[in-house]
């Protein structure tokens, strides 16, 4: 599946209540987490310090922020949606976000998404995102919730 292009709020609004896609796997090395770290500076051992993760971690490796595993919604979603015809997109919120399940340094993460409500605001389309971020081999998702975004269609 391809990505999914929308023109218009028209458009947009035709997909409500429909999967609007996946993205591709992104892999959750040290290295990212590091700089993550370094970004946020959030230097808890869980993250980390490897040998301690290895040593005294129930997961037996370091693991990704929680934050980290969100600041990546961003990035995959451009994958799975192209809008065009905007003047401006602005992250609006996160409702019933939940974390279920920690990202073990090494995973791989994709987004599944679906168009769960649509408005016309005056001219401003607001819509509701229902994601997962799924980990590869996993049942449960990393992250879940309805992503908030306000597209300015011009």
């Amino acid at each position: 599946m391809g990505k999914l292009i929308v023109n218009s709020y028209e458009e947009f609004a035709a997909h409500l209540g429909e999967e609007l896609g996946a993205s591709e796997w992104l892999q959750i090395d040290q290295e990212r987490i590091n700089l993550f770290a370094d970004a946020t500076l959030d230097h808890q051992w869980i993250h980390v310090d490897v040998e301690k993760a290895k040593a005294e971690s129930p997961y037996h490796s370091t693991i990704a922020h929680g934050y980290l595993t969100l600041s990546v919604l961003p990035y995959l979603w451009d994958q799975i949606i192209q809008v065009n015809n905007i003047k401006m997109l602005v992250n609006y919120g996160i409702e019933h976000m939940r974390f279920g399940k920690p990202v073990i340094t090494g995973s791989r993460v994709r987004l599944v998404t679906k168009l769960h409500q649509i408005a016309n605001l005056r001219g401003t389309c607001k819509t509701e995102i229902e994601f997962r971020i799924e980990i590869e081999g996993e049942r449960k998702p990393a992250l879940e919730g309805i992503a908030v975004f306000l597209y300015y269609f011009e």
